[in-house]
């Protein structure tokens, strides 16, 4: 019963996608009015991070990192702003983002200037970096192993625990040599809050390279969380990956021209089909209209998803059926091998002891409020505060309409409060 299940689910985002394949170029070529925030959102879906923030005049420097196990990480680095703070070659306060799953760097610029949070912390004057997780988008790539093999999911063998553990420590370590700096202050979203905590827990000699952390829908405990996405494949926790292996499937939901092809000919401002767009992002995200750019829509779905592995997917299934915090559970026998115990341990969130800034929202179904409530007990003695946003859904930290003044506004200001380091 649980594999019937599973492959229903499996064969229902396969079915969605092949959908989209039917949809001809000459639909979404023409020019929208008026976008909100970017001047050609049909434009900005086809650019990548790079290209993007070019073509706004802002300076963009790309650099890649091998990690000890042999990824290679691309990262993206704003160094200074266009309109102020726009000397280059003056040392400035690094803060370095990290996005959440099946997500990129373009998170941080999709909304365009003046509303993307990386050109603002650029314009505000901070020297901005943007991590890519192993396997997204921009870190698709292995010293010796082939993300496209169709005989070994090699690749693929990894959970955020690798990303906390391995990716975060080796971008940052990169980051603060590259920029002759000692500390950085660090904001994720998400996954990218999860993979903070992990480097933290495992870690804790990072403490001394952080000055701030800034945590958007900060996702730790799992226990009351209420994606319907995430609570199905926690029901089979035990049999997802290998499922997904017995196929071949490593990675879920890449970036693909399909999703950009849908994005603008499916999600674009006066076409019937927007509202389900809407939908499915409010299913994923929740529900809040008043935060939603619609008009945004095709650049968003042009860079989102970016893809990741079914096994980040399984962790969160094994936090939420759990109920803890811990690391990957391999089973029984390879536990042993991995962590001389038959069960993974715990993280110790006591190891995080930097001044930490838990945003979160009465509105978010994968950040509950119970649960960034156990969080904040768990963390560390230090400065540690509790900032809410009342009506924020989980994808509004990113593009919320109001975010910058909700959300962004604060978080620099709290940031230049802390100091430099």
């Amino acid at each position: 019963m649980a594999r019937t299940s599973l492959i229903v689910l499996f064969a229902g985002f396969a079915v969605v996608s092949a959908a989209h394949s039917s949809v001809t170029e000459d639909l979404f070529n023409s020019d929208i009015s008026n976008p909100r925030f970017s001047d050609n959102v049909f434009e900005d879906a086809k650019l990548d991070v790079p290209e993007l923030v070019r073509k706004y005049r802002y300076p963009l420097e790309e650099h890649e990192v091998t990690t000890s196990d042999g990824y290679i990480l691309r990262m993206h680095r704003i160094p200074h702003g266009r309109d102020q703070n726009n000397a280059p070659g003056v040392k400035r306060p690094v803060v370095f983002l990290m996005h959440g799953l099946l997500c990129s760097s373009a998170d941080w610029v999709i909304m365009g200037p003046g509303n993307g949070f990386a050109y603002i912390l650029a314009e505000s004057g901070f020297d901005v970096w943007m991590g890519n997780a192993r396997g997204n988008y921009y870190s698709r790539r292995h010293v010796r192993l082939n993300p496209n093999s169709i005989l070994s999911n090699a690749f693929w063998e990894y959970s955020w625990d690798e990303i906390g553990n391995i990716d975060l420590p080796t971008m940052i370590d990169y980051t603060l040599k590259y920029t002759g700096q000692e500390k950085l202050h660090y904001i994720g979203h998400s996954q990218g809050t999860t993979s903070f905590f992990v480097m933290a827990s495992l870690r804790p000699e990072y403490n001394n390279k952080i000055i701030s952390m800034h945590a958007f829908a900060p996702v730790a405990y799992m226990a009351h969380n209420k994606s319907l996405l995430l609570n199905t494949l926690a029901r089979y926790v035990d049999d997802i990956e290998e499922f997904a292996s017995r196929f071949g499937i490593g990675e879920f939901m890449p970036n693909s021209q399909i999703m950009t092809w849908a994005g603008e000919s499916m999600c674009r401002d006066e076409v019937a089909t927007q509202a389900i767009c809407s939908n499915i992002l409010f299913l994923i995200g929740g529900w809040n209209e008043d935060q939603h750019n619609a008009t945004m829509m095709p650049a968003i779905f042009g860079h989102t998803p970016a893809g990741a592995a079914v096994r980040q997917f399984a962790h969160y299934g094994q936090s939420i059926a759990g109920k803890e915090f811990r690391r990957y559970d391999h089973g029984l026998l390879r536990n042993m091998i991995v962590y001389g115990n038959m069960r993974p341990p715990k993280y110790n969130l006591g190891n995080v002891k930097i001044p930490t800034f838990l945003h979160y929202s009465y509105n978010d179904p994968l950040s509950q409020v119970k649960d960034v409530y156990r969080l904040h007990e768990e963390l560390g003695h230090g400065i540690k505060m509790l900032l809410p946003l009342p009506t924020f859904s989980h994808l509004d930290y990113m593009w919320g309409i109001d975010a910058k003044t909700v959300l962004y506004d604060r978080v620099i200001n709290l940031m230049k409060s802390v100091g430099h380091g």
